[in-house]
């Protein structure tokens, strides 16, 4: 039996976002964050610890390490990245700035990719809207072209992509490269020479940011869905799927002979575990997921047909997979954040069967929650400038003690324009105008956009003091009056070496190497252990140094005794 599309869309709800619109919204989204931010803890600076490291020669390209440890994760793709830029830009940028442009390409790449992958699983022939008996239904081109500008504004409102999208770590090179693949799974049959590069390049950059196992995955998947669609003929169907299964057998080979393949399933232990990944479910993928249930439940009978409808299959497949690694894997942020371009085109398939009073709930629920947001932010950082109101000032004071806030006219005006840009979003959204299809996730973008925007211009000097490393790394290097040899570490982690490297200057080695140093630094939790290592007849403890935003986090610089005699 054939069912016939839910979608019902008019050629006048087809007229498309306005490219300049569209492209200055990728970049307003994606460069904030990147630029004047400082490395910041756990991740983030751990990751750039490494290209530091490889910039400068330090370690073995193949097997990178800092202070003795090689990284958490397989994948070497990030750190050649990062370090290719630090020695490219030597001396016209900082380090931490040169390390950032590949990954700022990467984020905009992953959009674009998307929106190519929605485009063409709306061309196919099962995607279409429902012809009108007198004519007048959408363009097959038209149709396709908006609901690509939908799928694209669903990603950029998703609430989990702005963190970990503007991290130089291997889950932006992972995301990307599932974008990639996902795009040349969509674009087969229709194409054959981009989409081929494309998943050469999407399958390889997978299996080198650590994840073979999900290249492969998703490179079969792709690869048997395009056999058994039927937007081209046979032969060409072959020809692509083969192809595509030729690259994913080359990408499983690559990984054996990297040996990259181990076993890395965890379980959950308790029910709270439990509990919070439920709370990321909802709250990391949102507004999509609710919009993706809408499109599984509308389109139900064709995704149960064995007409094998890749609009709906391939996205499903890639969200199946990604929610599968969220629940074996850790950590399950990182693993769900590759599924969010497969569920915001799931997304943007729920809009052609919305009715209007939900589109119009999406708008008013939108426009509240991101207004809300966006004065709360101004009014927090108008407290911190000026003191008025006096009780944010507080509360962030309390938080941060020591902090001085900053002014900076070059952020405040970026602010006020965006801000200014939201006014009128507002006013044009809430006007009568021509029904197009995107308009219902248009505010939700617009508005993660907007918060993200305010977060990394006005609050960025007081993020930067609460989420860097460098006031306690300044502290540790003060303390440290002999700059010339070597300064030993114990049960530090690799973000507070990188650190200690990279702002304090520091030649930080592994604790096998205490005999040749004359200074340490130790975290001062490891308690008993570090007089047990350091006994006090023979290391003096020079300092002990805090991070103002987290007390139980303190360094402890130790000096040899012998040498202050």
């Amino acid at each position: 039996m054939i069912h016939p599309t839910p979608a019902i869309v008019a050629q006048s709800a087809v007229r498309p976002l306005p490219r300049w619109a569209l492209l200055l919204l990728c970049l307003a989204y994606a460069i904030p964050g990147f630029v004047g931010r400082a490395p910041w803890r756990h991740a983030d600076v751990a990751s750039f610890g490494y290209m530091h490291e490889l910039a400068l020669g330090r370690t073995d390209w193949m097997n990178p390490l800092l202070a003795g440890m090689p990284p958490d994760g397989d994948g070497l793709l990030p750190y050649w990245l990062g370090a290719w830029a630090i020695d490219a830009l030597q001396g016209w940028l900082s380090p931490a700035m040169a390390a950032r442009l590949p990954f700022i390409a990467l984020l905009l790449l992953t959009l674009s990719a998307t929106w190519y992958g929605v485009y063409y699983l709306a061309r196919g022939p099962g995607a279409q809207p429902v012809a009108f008996a007198f004519g007048g239904e959408a363009k097959p081109a038209d149709y396709a072209r908006a609901i690509a500008d939908a799928g694209l504004l669903a990603l950029i409102a998703s609430l989990g992509l702005a963190q970990l999208s503007h991290e130089t770590t291997g889950y932006l090179t992972q995301l990307c490269g599932t974008a990639l693949l996902f795009a040349a799974g969509a674009a087969m049959p229709w194409r054959m020479a981009w989409p081929v590069a494309a998943a050469a390049a999407g399958l390889l950059g997978l299996v080198l940011s650590g994840a073979p196992t999900l290249s492969v995955l998703l490179g079969l998947g792709c690869a048997w869905l395009v056999w058994c669609g039927k937007e081209a003929p046979m032969p060409r169907r072959g020809a692509a799927s083969t192809v595509l299964l030729a690259l994913t057998l080359g990408a499983a080979l690559l990984a054996w002979l990297l040996d990259l393949w181990a076993w890395r399933i965890e379980g959950f232990d308790d029910g709270k575990e439990w509990y919070s990944l439920l709370r990321l479910f909802i709250w990391f993928s949102w507004p999509a997921w609710p919009l993706a249930l809408w499109t599984l439940w509308r389109w139900r009978h064709l995704i149960a047909s064995r007409q094998w409808h890749r609009h709906l299959l391939l996205p499903l497949w890639f969200v199946l997979v990604a929610v599968g690694a969220t629940l074996t894997t850790r950590p399950s942020d990182r693993a769900l954040l590759l599924g969010l371009p497969a569920l915001a085109t799931l997304a943007a398939f729920a809009l052609p069967t919305l009715r209007r009073s939900i589109s119009a709930l999406i708008d008013w629920f939108t426009l509240l929650f991101f207004s809300a947001s966006a004065i709360a932010i101004w009014v927090i950082w108008l407290s911190v400038q000026t003191g008025v109101p006096a009780k944010p000032a507080a509360n962030v004071a309390r938080l941060a003690p020591g902090y001085e806030p900053a002014f900076s006219a070059l952020a405040f005006g970026v602010a006020l324009a965006a801000t200014a840009a939201w006014c009128a979003l507002v006013a044009w959204r809430t006007a009568r105008n021509r029904p197009a299809i995107w308009k219902s996730l248009v505010l939700p973008a617009s508005g993660a956009t907007l918060g993200w925007l305010l977060m990394m211009t006005l609050w960025l000097p007081l993020l930067n003091y609460g989420r860097s490393m460098e006031a306690q790394v300044a502290g540790v290097a003060a303390a440290i009056t002999d700059r010339q040899g070597c300064v030993a570490s114990y049960g530090l982690s690799r973000a507070q070496i990188a650190a200690l490297t990279y702002h304090g200057q520091l030649r930080v080695e592994a604790v096998s190497e205490l005999p040749l140093c004359d200074w340490a630094v130790a975290d001062a939790a490891m308690g008993p252990a570090v007089a047990t290592l350091l006994p006090p007849a023979e290391w003096r403890t020079v300092a002990s140094i805090g991070r103002p935003t987290d007390r139980n986090d303190r360094i402890l610089v130790l000096r040899r005794v012998d040498v202050e005699r």
